[in-house]
């Protein structure tokens, strides 16, 4: 296993559509699940929780994701109708960060959302350290109210991240970084 910050350095967002099988066993992906869950958390409040979508529930959701982006993206080319299904059913397992976030005396909101992001941000170095690529996305599934339905978002919840997980078909290409003297401030 790669050490710390080599395995930081050395993450990549593969395209989804690059992740392909083998996915992560149950076992992995408890594992992947528990790794997340050790964000922190002020007031231990666990402000976030999980939908692991694999199999063939992912594939059917594929398919009844595609009639509510029809519906709601009457713009939508052709091609961009065709691809849409791919995009959820190509990868072996997507695992959605639903934030709980709420009110709370002495816990500020912010704080909880902040806390799903960290969620998110686990779920992908822990898949990199296990040999599997992960991207962390949204798009409009995680917004419109008919999707997050189908994938079991509750009122009131909000999705962080839809953390798709697979095998990458290649090793990805490094791209360009911020350079520090353009985003750190030393006072």
């Amino acid at each position: 296993m790669p050490d710390a910050l080599e395995l930081m350095r050395t993450r990549r967002s593969p395209r989804i559509l690059d992740l392909q099988v083998p996915g992560p066993s149950a076992a992995e992906i408890d594992t992947l699940l528990s790794v997340a869950a050790r964000v922190p958390d002020h007031g231990k409040l666990v402000p976030w929780r999980f939908i692991v979508i694999e199999g063939e529930r992912k594939k059917r959701i594929a398919e009844e994701l595609l009639p509510l982006f029809r519906k709601s993206h009457p713009e939508a080319t052709e091609e961009q109708l065709a691809k849409e299904p791919t995009r959820f059913a190509s990868c072996p397992l997507v695992i959605a960060v639903v934030s709980r976030a709420g009110q709370h005396a002495k816990i500020p909101e912010w704080e909880q959302i902040l806390s799903a992001g960290a969620v998110c941000m686990s779920l992908v170095l822990a898949a990199h350290a296990m040999g599997y690529g992960a991207n962390w996305v949204t798009g409009w599934i995680a917004y419109e109210r008919p999707s997050l339905n189908l994938i079991g978002v509750g009122e009131g919840e909000r999705v962080a991240g839809l953390i798709h997980i697979g095998t990458p078909r290649a090793v990805q290409e490094e791209r360009p970084r911020p350079n520090l003297s353009e985003i750190v401030t030393r006072i």
